[in-house]
């Protein structure tokens, strides 16, 4: 999809919205990474405070993907920190979107990646490898399904079912 804003998909999709196809995330999301602005297909991934599962992605390929986190909104640690992140962004994924806190913000900033996450916070997550994986989430009064598509932007965080064309 060429640069439309969240906005203009909006007012361009009225009838999604209202058979609920096209979703807003409630804006509870803080702004990091160089990309402010970040489309893709979605990976989804549950976990509590353990980023074990979140690393695994991102060593993959990212392919334009975004990885969605339901870390359950703890704001007891960070389970997304600066080196899983400059991986992503050498991997090619568009975006992580986290319903949980990271760490090394300045480091993150630096890369040109998409991130949103609730705050910062400097002690780091476990590392068990404990959660779930492509699995439907519910994040910021939002339903969010492996294979949905994100679009996200200074206004707002889009989900829906299919890819949108305006």
């Amino acid at each position: 999809m060429a640069f439309v804003t969240t906005a203009e998909v909006c007012d361009a999709n009225q009838e999604l919205i209202r058979s609920g196809e096209l979703r807003a995330m409630q804006p509870i999301f803080q702004i990091y990474g160089r990309r402010q602005i970040f489309s893709g297909p979605v990976v989804t991934v549950k976990v509590f405070e353990d980023n074990g599962l979140i690393r695994q992605f991102l060593e993959e390929k990212g392919n334009g993907r975004v990885l969605v986190v339901d870390g359950g909104g703890s704001q007891r640690c960070a389970i997304l920190g600066g080196n899983p992140v400059v991986q992503a962004q050498n991997n090619g994924w568009a975006g992580i979107i986290v319903n949980g806190c990271i760490r090394d913000v300045d480091e993150i900033n630096g890369c040109d990646i998409g991130v949103r996450a609730l705050a910062s916070h400097p002690i780091k997550a476990s590392k068990k490898g404990l959660g779930e994986q492509r699995v439907p989430v519910n994040i910021a009064g939002t339903r969010i399904c492996d294979g949905d598509w994100v679009y996200a932007d200074t206004d707002g965080i889009l989900v829906s079912q299919t890819e949108l064309s305006v």
